[in-house]
């Protein structure tokens, strides 16, 4: 199990870096957070397109990153887990809390300009064999706020 954890966490720090390049394209362009608000629906089309280009993407030995697509208001990014022998049921029991910290963290870490855009990230996980969501965790600038003064971190 712990194998399962600590590759989906590669997985989303190596899917992250694509948010970071991004972020990094929508800084040179020195869109203001008003702008990009009004852009909200393009930078959906776009990064969906983008992120999804090449998927699926096979991250590790557990875990695929399957594609995003957008709504209104949001990027969703799914991904396939390879749970092994392990239930689906005590895949969600024991893992839930510490992949959403995790997913948290790195999201919240990277993906700022998305949120001044006041677009939402979700991060979905399905069981490969099942498809059978394992976890949903969907993170808004408000949620990072909180997970960072937690974490004695500022935003």
């Amino acid at each position: 199990m712990k194998n399962i954890l600590k590759s989906t966490l590669i997985s989303l720090l190596l899917c992250t870096s694509h948010l970071v390049a991004s972020d990094a394209k929508m800084q040179q362009q020195n869109l203001t957070a008003e702008q990009m608000q009004k852009q909200k629906k393009t930078i959906i089309d776009l990064a969906s397109k983008e992120f999804s280009k090449n998927t699926p993407i096979k991250i590790d030995n557990y875990t695929t990153f399957t594609g995003v697509h957008g709504t209104p208001s949001s990027l969703v990014w799914n991904f396939d887990i390879n749970t092994g022998a392990k239930s689906d049921k005590a895949i969600q029991e024991e893992d839930h809390s510490r992949m959403e910290s995790a997913v948290t963290t790195g999201v919240c870490e990277k993906s700022k300009r998305f949120f001044d855009a006041q677009i939402d990230i979700s991060y979905i996980y399905y069981s490969s064999k099942t498809k059978v969501k394992l976890f949903q965790f969907d993170i808004t600038y408000d949620k990072c706020l909180e997970s960072f003064r937690n974490n004695k971190k500022y935003y």
